[in-house]
């Protein structure tokens, strides 16, 4: 039964996390984006992140958008210094033409640091790709 469900695979879609000056605050700050690279506009987006490291959590958070048209991209959230220093998961869920995707995407603990900063041409800006 397991070989007749296909999963595809999820292409050209990605998160970053892109370090970005807040006005408000004068200070830099870490942003998730999501990035639809593909030539699909993705519908019904679910996100549910979360930071963990053995018996430290955050809580989940949840974020949903309607669509993301190709090319183009969405801040997802805010995160703080101190969950960078978990490892960051992003689940991400989608539809595209009526077929469901699904990707868990993964930032490490340790790895978004300035010096892991490259540009993003979508953005326009530089990030760290999840992987």
């Amino acid at each position: 039964m397991k070989k007749d469900i296909e999963i595809p695979v999820v292409k050209d879609i990605h998160i970053a996390m892109v370090l970005e000056w807040n006005d408000e605050f004068k200070t830099d700050e870490w942003n998730a984006y999501l990035l639809n690279n593909g030539s699909n506009t993705i519908e019904m987006v679910f996100i549910v992140s979360k930071g963990h490291d053995g018996e430290t959590k955050t809580a989940l958070m949840r974020h949903s958008m309607e669509a993301l048209d190709a090319q183009s991209f969405q801040k997802i959230e805010f995160v703080q210094n101190e969950v960078l220093q978990l490892n960051n998961e992003f689940h991400l869920t989608y539809y595209v033409d009526g077929t469901l995707f699904e990707k868990k995407f993964l930032f490490p603990k340790g790895s978004v640091t300035e010096k892991a900063l490259a540009k993003i041409p979508l953005l326009d800006k530089k990030g760290i790709l999840a992987q």
